[in-house]
């Protein structure tokens, strides 16, 4: 059996600036209440995540020598993630301050964008081969591929951005098993926020189609449309990370065999944890606690 599961990506680093009265205007300082350093969204906190639930995991990214690159590395030693590191040509993280009010977020981030010769795309599925599940973004196509002909499970997250369209997703979305986009992702693919309509949609290219719908829970198909609610007993603080921490709940179910359904009540479960704190790493659940959750919510909600 496979034994862990993988994906590559780049880590982000979050300077979170917390309790924000607003959000500065040009020109003026604010203080923040609260301050922290934390390693930011994407797939490498989903796999963090699946590691601190038990589920081996395995990451490759990028890393230098700065002092962002020595805190990632501290980071992922703590959390017990088996991590492959190439050297990158543009800076190796994506770096982002985060503004946080009462009532939102804003952000500012630098990244490089990164170009993949054939000798790193050899290296990356050298790190994500033999996995039973791997999580993809869209890049590394090639990779992806050939980890479908393998028998890989594949299971897509997106990232929103204003020019996203089914066009340019649709070869990623082909070789997927499973797609976990957002409601303002789903919008944009599909031109619709009526869910039936837009998991109809997704049906052309997914047997089982997933929409989060943020507060009012998930819904999927699988022979008949259905929501999964939130966790009522969670309260948002901060959404960041709540993604990712959701598809670390959802693969951890596919990992252990579970049912669809249940899958999407523990990507629920681990997302509404998340959002209790600031930062997308601050609150989350062990194997423990969120087999304890799907115990109380399991027959209230499926």
């Amino acid at each position: 059996m496979k034994d862990f599961v993988a994906s590559f990506g780049k880590l982000n680093c979050d300077l979170l600036f917390a309790g924000m009265p607003r959000i500065p205007n040009e020109g003026e300082e604010l203080y923040a209440k609260d301050f922290k350093l934390c390693l930011g969204g994407g797939l490498p906190a989903t796999m963090i995540n699946c590691s601190r639930l038990g589920v081996p995991a395995k990451l490759g990214t990028f890393l230098g020598g700065d002092m962002f690159s020595d805190f990632a590395r501290g980071e992922l030693e703590k959390y017990g993630v088996d991590y492959t590191a190439f050297e990158s040509k543009e800076y190796p993280l994506n770096i982002t301050c985060a503004v946080i009010t009462e009532n939102d977020r804003t952000f500012v981030s630098y990244g490089g964008t990164e170009k993949y010769s054939d000798d790193m795309l050899e290296k990356i599925y050298g790190v994500l081969k033999g996995a039973k599940i791997v999580a993809m973004q869209e890049k590394i196509l090639p990779v992806y591929e050939q980890l479908k002909k393998d028998g890989t499970i594949l299971v897509l997250d997106t990232g929103y951005s204003d020019d996203m369209s089914i066009d340019n997703l649709k070869d990623y979305i082909k070789i997927a098993d499973y797609y976990t986009p957002n409601i303002d992702e789903t919008e944009k693919i599909t031109g619709t926020r009526d869910y039936k309509k837009a998991l109809d949609f997704l049906r052309d290219y997914l047997q089982k189609p997933i929409v989060k719908l943020g507060r009012d829970g998930c819904a999927g198909f699988d022979g008949g449309y259905f929501v999964i609610p939130e966790i009522e007993e969670f309260s948002c603080v901060d959404a960041t990370g709540a993604g990712d921490a959701f598809l670390a709940g959802f693969i951890t179910g596919l990992f252990r065999g579970e049912d669809f359904r249940k899958c999407i009540l523990m990507g629920n479960i681990t997302g509404g944890k998340c959002v209790t704190g600031v930062g997308c790493l601050t609150e989350y659940l062990t194997n423990d606690g969120l087999n304890d959750y799907v115990k109380r919510y399991f027959t209230k909600i499926l």
